[in-house]
């Protein structure tokens, strides 16, 4: 049984033709010729318009937009960092230290964030700005408090985030609300 999440994508890919009556060669054709340019509007056209899983209309968006770690034609995290938001590395760094504390975990790089894995996602981290770092934290049913907000409109695959300006941001509370989720995943 496939582990990573890259191993569950090639698993997707070679049962897609059985599972969906086409090849994603041939879908990410469909989804090229439906003129959406974004994510979200790609899988929700696959899904209204051919009845396609959520599962596989998000691997298809993601290989039709070159959006995932492993379509991507650049470093992802390289790019993330770049320009004028170069100076928020380290707070990257930081968190990725604090969270390899936490155990085993996969570091999965996106085009816009880097998703933290366990058994599913409890974490990502997203340059928001030039001079912030959201951390995204899944700890569903804990209080909203302080530093540690409701995730609001920022991402809604995360129930909380945190705003990180510089790396000494990621202190003992941060790593703590790190620790909790890693363990709830």
């Amino acid at each position: 049984m496939p582990k990573s999440p890259e191993e569950m994508a090639q698993a997707m890919i070679a049962n897609m033709k059985d599972k969906t009556g086409k090849t994603l060669e041939q879908w990410i054709k469909i989804a090229k010729k439906s003129g959406s340019g974004k994510h979200g509007e790609i899988v929700r056209f696959l899904k209204s318009n051919h009845g396609m899983t959520h599962g596989f209309a998000n691997l298809v968006a993601h290989k039709t937009l070159k959006s995932d770690a492993g379509s991507a034609d650049t470093d992802l995290v390289a790019t993330q960092y770049s320009g004028a938001k170069k100076g928020l590395k380290p707070i990257y760094d930081a968190l990725i230290k604090a969270a390899k504390k936490c155990g085993d975990l996969e570091v999965a790089p996106k085009k816009a964030y880097v998703s933290l894995r366990r058994s599913k996602q409890f974490a990502i981290i997203q340059p928001s700005t030039k001079t912030r770092v959201d951390l995204g934290l899944n700890m569903k049913g804990a209080p909203a408090k302080g530093r540690l907000e409701a995730s609001g409109s920022f991402n809604s695959m995360v129930s909380h985030r945190v705003r990180l300006e510089n790396a000494g941001d990621v202190d003992k509370e941060v790593t703590t609300w790190l620790k909790k989720a890693w363990s709830d995943a």
